[in-house]
């Protein structure tokens, strides 16, 4: 059972990245009407809502786009930046939808901005898991791990409704604003609920592998 649900949570991760690989490249593909590249796209959106202050920048990669609240500047891979296809408008808009949240207060952004350092403080901590159960043993191994799984657990619980409701203020904003088509949007949908996919995938799995340490800890006992 345990190896049934380690390999099941990889599959899951695994599928769930080819999906919004081979989407990515289908929609970078096809150019968005107005011509606009990634990089206009986050500019025209933000300084819609009043956040001219907030810089967009290239950077290396590819699907390597974020949003950095505490430097108030969003990151653009080369890509998405420089193309006008209607995925860089996809995860450009997307991207904005997180300085929108920012803007508005919006209570699960704050939240997740709130647990990322006591996050990263956890997964640093895991090295020290490592050093500990081999003189612990496996049973405080396997315990110390679920500590962690249920921490990670709770992050990505709270990330899925952020980054649903980013695309949703993305795919809003670009209706408001006019920068693509009625047929254009259905990409961009299709773009967006591919990627948000891979945040369900890798809870789906951190579910499962959290299971799976149970039933060890289970047969330990």
């Amino acid at each position: 059972m345990e190896l049934i649900l380690f390999f099941a949570g990889i599959i899951i991760v695994i599928y769930a990245q080819s999906r919004i690989a081979s989407t990515y490249k289908e929609t970078k593909e096809i150019t968005n009407q107005k011509q606009v590249s990634g990089q206009e796209v986050a500019r025209k959106i933000l300084d819609a809502n009043g956040l001219e202050d907030i810089y967009v920048v290239e950077v290396r990669g590819e699907l390597t786009d974020h949003y950095d609240p505490s430097r108030n500047v969003i990151r653009l891979s080369h890509t998405v930046f420089q193309d006008d296809s209607i995925a860089s408008l996809a995860v450009a808009a997307h991207e904005c939808g997180h300085a929108i949240q920012k803007k508005e207060g919006y209570f699960f952004f704050r939240l997740r901005s709130f647990l990322v350092p006591v996050v990263n403080l956890i997964s640093y901590m895991g090295y020290f898991v490592i050093v500990i159960s081999l003189f612990a043993g496996l049973t405080t191994y396997l315990f110390l791990g679920m500590i962690m799984l249920v921490c990670s657990l709770i992050f990505q619980l709270v990330t899925l409704p952020v980054e649903f409701d980013a695309s949703k203020r993305g795919m809003k904003e670009i209706e408001r604003l006019s920068l693509a088509s009625k047929e254009e949007m259905n990409g961009v949908e299709k773009m967006l609920k591919v990627a948000a996919f891979t945040y369900v995938a890798s809870f789906i799995s951190t579910i499962l592998n959290l299971l799976r340490l149970l039933i060890m800890y289970d047969d330990r006992n």
